[in-house]
């Protein structure tokens, strides 16, 4: 949680930040999971992308996508939300490609 409120002050203080109403406002979504994973070379010998694979990077990325529907710079999945203490907003479950049921999603408070 420290480091995506150090992103986000740090990306709001970049030079040049455009105002939040300017369409070509910088932008970033952050998306915070809990999850087992597979990471590792994958592919052929003629090309090999070292990645991450699971449901819990497929969950990762559907919330990251998630969070600029919302508006939101970040966003976190119900794992991650039940290890935090305080500062958080329910913002609902939502339907996500590759899961069967809604998902919950938790933002910042302070992003509210």
């Amino acid at each position: 949680m420290k480091a995506a409120g150090e992103m986000r002050r740090a990306v709001a203080a970049m030079e040049g930040w455009p105002s939040a109403s300017d369409a070509a406002t910088p932008r970033h979504g952050l998306a915070l999971h809990l999850g087992e994973l597979l990471y590792g070379n994958i592919g052929a010998a003629n090309r090999l992308d070292f990645t991450c694979i699971g449901p819990a990077v497929n969950l990762a990325a559907r919330l990251e996508a998630l969070a600029a529907r919302l508006g939101r710079t970040t966003v976190l999945s119900a794992e991650f939300a039940r290890h935090c203490n305080t500062g958080l907003l329910p913002l609902g479950a939502f339907a996500l490609a590759g899961f069967r049921a809604p998902q919950p999603v938790f933002g910042l408070a302070d992003e509210a």
